[in-house]
């Protein structure tokens, strides 16, 4: 059980915690950018074309934002595995060192 004063067994410092939960972060950003820009980019083109058009239908604006942010995953997904498969074949290198 741990006690509040008893961190003297804690092998993982601050700091390491810190640099592993910054280096989540930053790959969690850096997977999830192609999908999030291509649907901001895609709803921004849409939302001028119902402006133009005066054309205020909901679907028009969610269904090809959808289909282009599909399809952009599943061109950016052996891309996205090979970070993800590297980031944690590190975390688990890491784990004898943070015993």
């Amino acid at each position: 059980m741990w006690a509040a004063d008893n961190t003297e067994d804690v092998s993982m410092d601050v700091q390491g915690a810190v640099e592993l939960t910054r280096e989540a972060l930053w790959i969690g950003i850096l997977i999830g950018t192609p999908v999030l820009v291509t649907g901001m980019l895609v709803g921004l083109l849409i939302g001028l074309l119902q402006a133009v058009t005066q054309i205020q239908e909901q679907s028009l604006a969610f269904i090809p934002k959808l289909a282009v942010m599909m399809l952009i995953f599943l061109l950016t997904l052996p891309w996205t595995l090979t970070h993800m498969i590297e980031y944690s074949q590190e975390l688990i290198r890491q784990i004898p060192a943070n015993l």
